[in-house]
């Protein structure tokens, strides 16, 4: 397999009109900071300028937005060449690497992160697509089946459900669940190819709304047999850093995503929060409604999408893109340039999804002079 993929990538390095040539200044800001010439995303807020298999992820969702598939090969070769010894056909990508207390560059976690694993698995699916690179969608099917096999449990009460990680996150009679971990755009992308992520797609809706009573999205939950949701052992209701990209997911879903009118009504709280502050909250109790800070710049960004699809949210919309031009993220801040691209990116119509999850990029759009 490792042969066939540096066979596929020399071969789909010929193709459409690059990004540096079609243009979305953004992506290309961040490749050329924040990616480095082999195709490693960095994340220099970090004393190991550690690698992440999500900030791969990102990047080849962004790169194939941007239809920039000479990075899209790199970041796909790093990506197999380091976090999945050779083959990612048949090991998923170790969740961080870095440089360890010896001063070693190497693989520091070798557990998996679900969530990137399904954006690798989304984007190659993809790429095979809109590319028309079977070798692609084989590589991305194969990435996707080996997340369910590491990663979905069924859990008693609930069903199908993904776990974070294939280790570390379930014990005797409960599970520790990331509802950020699951874009409805994806699971629908996924139901295409088999009725096992449907159900998983069901059950993630219910998440969504049992696990949000306030309509307030916890960065974590808990799952216990004969008792349901219940607070995380760890964060307890906190909503923030990781919480804030189920907004930015829901926000993207296509008007007409099945479950897309409950999950937005349901969410609405958020929605009034941030109208009454003038700004999207740090933090917030997700029992209580209790709000901590002004959030960073990037989740800003990633609230574009649930405001310009909000009635009466034209004047919260135009504060935070108003707050976007007036304060930038940093050039090297990873996670809000991240959410910049993703929010901002739609908000500015270089991409959306249909309502079965697939990516329609604006490709024409993008390289008009």
């Amino acid at each position: 397999m490792k042969v066939f993929l540096a066979l596929l990538l020399t071969l789909s390095v010929v193709g459409p009109v690059s990004a540096a040539q079609c243009g979305w200044p953004a992506w290309d800001s961040y490749r050329q900071v924040l990616v480095s010439p082999d195709g490693r995303v960095v994340d220099p807020s970090t004393e190991q300028r550690i690698t992440t298999s999500e900030g791969q992820s990102y990047g080849l969702f962004f790169a194939l937005v941007a239809n920039d598939r000479a990075s899209f090969d790199r970041l796909l070769r790093w990506t197999q060449d380091n976090l999945a010894g050779g083959d990612l056909s048949r090991r998923l990508p170790a969740w961080q690497w870095g440089r360890d207390r010896e001063g070693r560059w190497q693989v520091l976690d070798a557990n998996n992160a679900s969530d990137a694993d399904l954006w690798i698995a989304y984007s190659l699916l993809e790429a095979g697509r809109l590319w028309r690179q079977p070798g692609y969608e084989k590589l991305g099917l194969n990435i996707l089946w080996l997340s369910a096999a590491q990663s979905v449990r069924k859990l008693p009460g609930l069903g199908l459900m993904l776990l974070p990680g294939g280790q570390g996150f379930e014990s005797v009679d409960s599970w520790r669940l990331n509802p950020s971990y699951l874009p409805p755009q994806l699971l629908a992308r996924f139901a295409q190819v088999a009725p096992v992520w449907s159900e998983l797609a069901d059950n993630s809706q219910r998440l969504l709304m049992e696990g949000s009573p306030l309509g307030l999205a916890p960065d974590w939950l808990l799952w216990r047999t004969g008792q349901g949701w219940a607070a995380d052992s760890v964060t307890g209701s906190r909503g923030s850093y990781d919480a804030i990209r189920v907004y930015l997911w829901l926000g993207m879903l296509a008007e007409q995503a099945p479950g897309r009118r409950e999950l937005l009504e349901h969410f609405q709280p958020m929605l009034a929060l941030i109208t009454r502050l003038g700004a999207v909250p740090e933090m917030l109790d997700t029992r209580t409604g209790a709000d901590t800070g002004k959030g960073p710049v990037g989740f800003s960004a990633a609230l574009l999408p649930l405001l310009a699809n909000a009635p009466g949210g034209a004047e919260a919309l135009a504060g935070q893109r108003e707050r976007l031009r007036q304060e930038p993220p940093a050039p090297d801040a990873y996670y809000n340039r991240s959410l910049l691209l993703f929010g901002q990116g739609w908000d500015e119509r270089k991409y959306r999804f249909d309502k079965n999850g697939r990516l329609l990029p604006n490709w024409a759009g993008a390289c008009k002079k």
